[in-house]
């Protein structure tokens, strides 16, 4: 099946896999499907799985007291994504997933992955890479909201991930990069 190809694919960029290993890391995915505005993980409830995204776009969010929404990160296709600290923890999710497109995720559940970690070592050493870059993403993301002003927080943004620029729209961009609409289309003309 091609969904469960690209994840072999995303997971051979950096461990070989046999053929049987491949069979047995697949057994312990499922495929869910998500439309446009649909949550994969709401706040307050409880989070099931860690996702792969083989296809579409998410945002993950938390709000505030005040009810304002603030854009932790944004997630396409070859990414993984989900409330860490809720998925790992067993605990209610302080964030939500949202489809910004439709969206076709891999799922894995805390014990499967687990699982999956004990039996194939070389499984684990990929996740644990995956956990080094995210924590390498967060730690650029929360420098750059300290120390670059929104103009440099645009341009650094506008590097990494242009085709953000084409999927997502202008009020969410501003929303991630913490400044308004207005401020945004100032940034981009």
């Amino acid at each position: 099946m091609l969904i469960y190809e690209t994840l072999r694919i995303h997971i051979e960029k950096q461990i070989a896999l046999t053929d049987e290993e491949f069979d047995f890391v697949q057994q312990h995915f499922e495929v869910k499907r998500y439309k446009k505005h649909q949550f994969i993980i709401q706040e307050g409830e409880m989070v099931r799985y860690s996702y792969f995204l083989v296809s579409g776009l998410t945002k993950l969010v938390h709000h505030d007291e005040s009810g304002k929404a603030h854009i932790i990160s944004f997630a396409m296709e070859d990414w993984w994504e989900s409330d860490f600290h809720a998925y790992l923890t067993q605990t209610p999710a302080m964030l939500s997933l949202e489809c910004i497109e439709d969206t076709v995720v891999l799922c894995i559940s805390l014990v499967n992955y687990r699982k999956l970690c004990s039996r194939l070592q070389k499984v684990e050493s990929f996740f644990l890479e995956k956990a080094h870059f995210g924590n390498i993403a967060a730690q650029r993301r929360i420098l750059s909201l300290l120390t670059a002003n929104a103009k440099e927080r645009y341009e650094q943004l506008r590097r990494q991930y242009p085709s953000l620029f084409q999927r997502v729209p202008k009020s969410l961009l501003a929303a991630y990069l913490g400044v308004s609409r207005e401020t945004l289309s100032r940034l981009s003309g």
